[in-house]
This record gives C-alpha cells, structure tokens and sequence, in this order.
C-alpha cells in the first residue's frame, strides 16, 4: 500500500490516479498510523514552503516523517521539504537531506517559474553506478517542470538540470532527483511527465525495496 500525505498540495489527485494506474493500492491520509503502515510514503507538494511546513507541523507529521524507515518519495515542493531550508518562507524544512532551496536568480531573460519540459542528467554514472531509479531513462528524455525554487546540487543528487545563467555566462545546475538513504525526491512533476515519468514511479516502486 502506498500513502499519499494529503495535506501539501493540489497534485495529490495526479498523483494518485498516476500510481493507480501502475496497479497499486493508494490512500490519501494525514493519519500518522496509517503512513507508519505503509509500504511507500509519498509527500506531494504544489505551493508554499511555509504553508506546506505549518500544515505538517500542525498534524505532527513534520516528527514523524524523518522517522519513517519505509521508502518515501517527494515530489516538486515535497522533495524542497526534505531539505534543510527553504528560502522560501525563510523556513527550516524536514532537516532530512543536507542543503538549502533557493529562488532562481532573476534576470530579464530568465522566465520564473521555470516550467515546461526539460531533460534529465545523471551525475551517479562510472564507478558509482547508475542510480535505479534511472533504469529505462536517458537524458535525452525530459521530465515536466513548474519550479520558482530549486534545491542545490550535493552529494543526494541522483539528476540534476539546469537553468538559468550565471556570473560567468554558464548554465546553473539544481538537483532534479535525490536520494538518501530511504527518503527520495523529483523536483519535476512525474504523474504529469508520460511514459518517462510512469518508468520513474515504477521504478521508485519496483526498486526502493530491493
């Protein structure tokens, strides 16, 4: 069984239907029992770092969730959460991966959100290995974004992307897929990313228990 936290966004329906259609069992709930029973956790996220903090922190998932020990996936702004800090907010987030979320720098030629399509790169391939979760995808594929704040890249980045430029005329990477220890996330909108994204979920699935 899968537990959608059901109180940090206006994606919970998307994502639900997308796993259901991978022929799982999925509920929504905010019941601290029923995610501790889970078999997966996932932690969706369409809004604010703050509003999404104080609706955890109400409901006393904001403990529990470090805590779980069963494979736990945010999306979008529930992998932003699983960091130290938002900039967003100025808030302190989950604490579970290392790090900071900050706001895309703007320029005039950079459009804030960043939001479309965008490609996928590995950053765990030669001797570390390719990540499972990228079993089925290459970088050529691309992924949907909707995006104000990103999260730095570090040593959880499975995928990163980038967007936007820098000081010296380069392109600035943020971390699209991350990983540690149980605890994942996608930056970008997998339930709304097609067949790559379908592979991405059921990789998560298939992989994150072996």
């Amino acid at each position: 069984m899968i537990a959608i936290i059901d109180n940090c966004g206006s994606n919970i329906a998307s994502v639900k239907f997308a796993l259901e259609r991978l022929g799982q069992n999925v509920i929504l709930t905010s019941d601290s029992a029923e995610i501790q029973s889970a078999d997966y956790v996932v932690l969706p996220g369409v809004g604010q770092a703050g509003h999404a903090m104080s609706a955890l922190k109400a409901s006393g998932l904001a403990e529990l969730i470090p805590t779980l020990t069963q494979p736990v996936l945010g999306i979008c702004l529930g992998m932003q959460l699983l960091f130290k800090h938002s900039e967003e907010d100025d808030i302190s987030c989950l604490g579970i991966i290392k790090g900071k979320v900050k706001r895309f720098k703007s320029k005039p030629e950079l459009i804030i959100p960043h939001m479309g399509w965008n490609t996928l790169l590995s950053t765990q391939g030669g001797h570390r290995g390719r990540h499972f979760l990228l079993n089925g995808v290459s970088e050529k594929d691309c992924v949907y974004y909707v995006h104000s704040y990103c999260a730095e890249v570090n040593d959880a980045t499975v995928a990163s992307n980038d967007y936007g430029v820098d000081a010296g005329g380069g392109c600035v990477p943020f971390a699209a897929i991350v990983n540690h220890q149980n605890f994942y996330g996608m930056q970008f909108h997998p339930e709304k990313s097609g067949k790559v994204g379908e592979q991405l979920l059921k990789n998560f699935i298939m992989g994150s228990q072996s």
